[in-house]
């Protein structure tokens, strides 16, 4: 059967109940071949890899969604609306704002504010705040605990812009309580939500935008993972066996 997408070149069935989405679809292959049982690639249009494999021996996929929140928000919705997909968890990196975020921290992120305009396709009567599914949230947040991630939880901020006009725009953002920075928090929240799904985004911190501290290349590779076995925990307890 062909795809009923554009953009996926999966067919109906190839695509697992929950999904992880990094960024970098070399990462998406990464995850699969590291941590899957038996994966199987079921998308290469455009380069945006994407596999299906088991994970302790439940059916998960994973797959990249790109940069910022139209990109993302493509993803999502095909996987949402054409192929069944009940749960994405993105997994990405962040600059850290907060005062409590450390570099290698991983931020799970409760709420995004943005100045993204995606949302006014709802024609929404008021401010549609995007935010997470609070199972996910809170079997992420004891996934972690167990496993000895430092976590923070909370608020991030979703921006259009990766260089931005306006130099003192972080330090607004920090003042209003933004642990992080990224581009695509809102868009998945926002899309989850309209499709009544579930959805949660874990970020790494691999470099603070107010002290200018980075982590090395070593170092990224090494809490990538750490947020990767909370984020493959958290779906595989949300799964039940196939």
């Amino acid at each position: 059967m062909a795809s009923p997408s554009t953009a996926i070149a999966a067919a109906p069935g190839e695509i697992a109940r929950a999904v992880l989405m990094p960024g970098d679809p070399l990462r998406a292959r990464y995850v699969a071949e590291r941590y899957f049982e038996n994966p199987v690639c079921f998308n290469t249009v455009r380069n945006m890899l994407g596999y299906t494999g088991t994970y302790k021996g439940r059916r998960l996929s994973v797959m990249g969604h790109g940069m910022g929140v139209p990109s993302i928000g493509l993803y999502a919705y095909e996987l949402y609306e054409f192929y069944g997909v009940d749960t994405i968890l993105r997994i990405g990196s962040a600059g850290g704002l907060g005062e409590t975020v450390r570099l290698k921290d991983v931020v799970i992120a409760m709420s995004a504010s943005t100045d993204s305009h995606f949302a006014d396709q709802y024609g929404f009567p008021g401010q549609l705040c995007p935010a997470a599914s609070y199972p996910l949230l809170r079997t992420a947040v004891r996934t972690a605990e167990r496993l000895g991630v430092r976590t923070n939880v909370g608020q991030v901020f979703t921006s259009d812009q990766f260089y931005h006009e306006d130099p003192g725009v972080n330090e607004q953002y920090r003042k209003f309580g933004m642990l992080a920075l990224e581009m695509e928090t809102a868009g998945l929240y926002w899309t989850a939500q309209r499709a009544g799904r579930q959805a949660l985004s874990l970020l790494t911190i691999s470099d603070h935008l107010l002290t200018k501290e980075a982590l090395s290349p070593m170092e990224r590779q090494e809490s990538f993972s750490e947020m990767m076995e909370v984020a493959l925990e958290t779906a595989w307890e949300t799964l039940e066996d196939e």
